[in-house]
């Protein structure tokens, strides 16, 4: 039957004895099936000019648009053992309403009485300090006094020295004068000599003009005395002026040490002070931190620490609270190709886990169950998974997205990119080209150059 062998035996065969063939040879090609194909053709043909949208898919899922919509883990500040829980899960909290109470676990903070005990301490160095505070005052004084006594005696002995030099001159004046007197007396004695020897003269006037001679003798001799002791006395005055200066110098630096001493002591109770007030104010405020407060506004969704008599430590999360009140967005990924067609305000179709939807990608306006959006949000920098970070905020001017759609939901967000014909986008995707990439507004031209001036 195949016509492999030379010998040929269909020859030998009467066909017409055998219905089968005789119903082969009249089968003809159906003329319903030949309108199908050729209609089916042409609407092919005619669908390569059919629009279609340009876009870019990809999964995300449902967060916030403010970091502080998103759910928070409420977290203990200090450690501590769990005495009593005041909500329950599922139940709403304001801002500031307790959520638990801790007891201390520190032996350094059994003390019941230790902000009393601290209080008594920052009383007692603050006193100290008001003490060391007064002394230096007084010994500022006693310096001040120091230094005007100091000048007073200074005063006082240059007084002395020119007094003393007043009475040199006067002294010398005198002794000038009784050495004249005392030459005087001296020739006087002479003649009364010459004439007690011619007999002119008595003894008696004799010995009179000799007693008056050593009379001025004597006064010369003392006034000399005198005049030694005023000089004496001067050299003294002016030694002690060296004197009092090294004396009142010993006692200003003395004050001045032992002030320096006591300011130096009074900012030591005041550091100690300040050191105390710090111990207080972390004490007081760890005290506050036994009662852990709700941070927001929200629903308590989940109790991660929930043993009473247990251990948590500082920064361990104890309860899990969701926002009331929230803005959703969308968090989603796109590959580095697909990051130059993307820009902030780009429409985008989402498509929400569990909500029924019919989506033609190609055809935004023909779907169903898909909600509107826009790009708020590009991250410029590649995530881990080797994609950029977009987010997605709904679109006002579109539906509302549904409020049963809740934060960490699964979505299928479409981008919505550049409108061609259908033939032009299959062409592209059989040859691996990228979306066209494109701008709504078009450019404006800037100038780079001022115009001319026109000359006059």
């Amino acid at each position: 039957m195949l016509n492999i062998s030379l010998k040929r035996i269909n020859e030998n065969i009467n066909l017409d004895r055998y219905q089968t063939f005789a119903i082969l040879k009249e089968r003809k090609v159906s003329q319903v099936l030949i309108k199908i194909i050729g209609v089916t053709v042409l609407i092919s043909i005619l669908s390569m000019f059919l629009p279609w949208t340009q876009n870019i898919r990809t999964k995300g899922n449902v967060t916030t648009m403010n970091p502080d919509d998103r759910p928070q883990t409420v977290q203990s500040i200090i450690g501590g053992k769990i005495e009593d829980w005041y909500v329950q899960e599922g139940q709403l909290v304001a801002k500031g309403d307790t959520i638990m109470r801790i007891s201390e676990v520190k032996e350094d903070y059994f003390d019941p009485e230790i902000l009393d005990n601290t209080n008594s301490q920052i009383l007692a160095k603050k006193e100290s300090s008001k003490a060391y505070n007064q002394k230096a005052n007084n010994l500022n004084a006693q310096l001040k006094s120091l230094i005007k006594n100091k000048v007073v005696k200074l005063e006082q002995n240059q007084i002395k020295v020119e007094q003393t030099k007043l009475k040199i001159t006067s002294d010398s004046i005198e002794l000038i004068a009784a050495k004249t007197k005392l030459d005087i007396a001296g020739d006087q004695l002479k003649r009364i000599e010459k004439l007690y020897n011619d007999g002119l003269k008595s003894l008696t006037e004799l010995e009179s003009k000799q007693l008056s001679i050593q009379e001025s003798q004597a006064k010369v001799t003392g006034l000399i005395n005198k005049l030694a002791n005023h000089r004496n006395e001067l050299a003294s005055l002016n030694a002690n002026i060296n004197a009092i200066e090294n004396d009142f110098d010993n006692k200003i630096a003395k004050s001045k040490s032992e002030r320096m001493s006591a300011l130096s002591a009074m900012y030591d109770a005041n550091a100690s002070q300040n050191k105390l007030q710090s111990q207080f104010n972390a004490y007081s405020t760890r005290q506050d931190n036994y009662f852990i407060l709700s941070p927001i506004d929200g629903t308590v969704t989940e109790a991660i620490k929930t043993g009473l008599g247990e251990l948590i430590k500082a920064g361990d999360a104890v309860a899990k609270i969701i926002p009331t009140k929230y803005n959703l967005a969308i968090e989603s990924y796109i590959s580095p190709m697909d990051m130059p067609l993307v820009r902030i305000g780009q429409k985008v179709r989402v498509q929400f886990d569990g909500w029924p939807a019919i989506v033609f990608s190609g055809w935004p306006n023909s779907s169903y169950g898909t909600f509107g959006g826009k790009i708020f949000a590009i991250n410029n920098d590649i995530s881990k998974n080797g994609k950029y970070r977009i987010m997605i905020a709904p679109d006002e001017e579109d539906q509302a997205w549904p409020e049963e759609v809740r934060i960490g939901g699964g979505t299928n967000s479409i981008m919505l990119l550049n409108e061609v014909k259908v033939g032009y986008e299959l062409w592209r995707q059989l040859n691996g080209f990228p979306a066209d990439f494109y701008k709504n507004e078009k450019q404006k031209n800037i100038k780079t150059k001022a115009p001319l001036r026109k000359v006059k």
